[in-house]
């Protein structure tokens, strides 16, 4: 999942411990199955990113689809045959294939190569928890804008990140419908960071969350972000304009790297141009396939 699944289940070593515990243990595995050997550790870790992430995905998609997403949208004149039916449809198909690579990241956690620590005092106590919080966002922030922006290089785009843009006027449902390689990549600065930072599992925990829950917020349709804030967040606005106009606000939480990167675009949305008001449907785009064919990194 782009946004997303696999951009982590952090702290694994806690997930994998408690599911040994309770059921691996003393219902799946021989007796004989050391809990520390790494093929069984990445057996394991294949199922819970299968199952749990099946739960990840659906359950804030869900609640954003029936609590904040305009229904009205669905007659809008892009919104397209059975889309939601497809976009969860492709979001967990390609859960096996992106767990195969994810759960090798995952392993190099458990078998100790990563920075993810248990107790706060270890660096710097308190003052570099909340540090970390920033840090993580910054980083993972500037690496997607850079990896989703080479997406859109026109020989990337039609064999991986198109499948992700035919929902033009997208549902919570379309937050990790992705090709399998698209989501992976990326997932990537998720997973790298706690490789080269030292970051806390519990930060970790609370931060994937977050991610997961911004991602399926940034296609909910819902554009109440604080006046004060829109200059610098890309919140849902910014992400529904680049699922119309292709070209424009590829960043994940700021809109700092678009403004640097050139790729910034006000939303439409707060001027006037609202997706969700009927009038504005005709307007609101021009045709796919001349979008498409106007797909050219800057």
């Amino acid at each position: 999942f782009a946004a997303k699944v696999t951009r982590a289940l952090p702290t694994m070593d806690y997930i994998v411990h408690a599911a040994d515990t309770f059921v691996l243990t003393p219902y799946v595995y021989p007796e004989s199955w050391a809990e520390s050997d790494p093929l069984r550790q990445f057996i394991s870790l294949f199922l819970l990113v299968n199952i749990g992430g099946a739960f990840i995905y659906l359950i804030p998609a869900c609640l954003s689809y029936y609590f904040l997403f305009d229904h009205n949208l669905k007659k809008h004149k892009l919104f397209l045959k059975d889309q939601i039916r497809l976009e969860i449809q492709c979001a967990l198909s390609g859960v096996p294939s992106m767990a195969i690579p994810t759960c090798l990241l995952f392993l190099a956690e458990l078998q100790g190569y990563s920075k993810l620590y248990d107790n706060v005092e270890e660096h710097g106590g308190l003052q570099f928890l909340v540090t970390s919080f920033f840090t993580f966002i910054l980083f993972t922030d500037c690496a997607i804008y850079w990896i989703h922006r080479w997406l859109h290089h026109p020989v990337l785009y039609p064999s991986l990140h198109k499948i992700h843009h035919q929902w033009k006027v997208p549902t919570p449902f379309a937050s990790h419908a992705f090709h399998p390689l698209d989501g992976f990549l990326q997932s990537v600065p998720y997973h790298i960071y706690p490789f080269i930072f030292p970051l806390h599992k519990g930060l970790y925990l609370i931060l994937f969350v977050m991610v997961n829950v911004w991602s399926t917020s940034i296609h909910d349709a819902n554009f109440k972000v604080p006046e004060f804030l829109r200059p610098f967040v890309n919140g849902c606005a910014h992400h529904t304009d680049h699922h119309l106009y292709f070209n424009y606000n590829y960043g994940e939480y700021l809109t700092l790297w678009d403004r640097l990167g050139g790729s910034f675009q006000d939303p439409t949305a707060y001027h006037g141009r609202d997706v969700k008001d009927p009038k504005n449907w005709r307007a609101s785009n021009t045709p796919p396939e001349t979008l498409e064919a106007s797909n050219k990194t800057k």
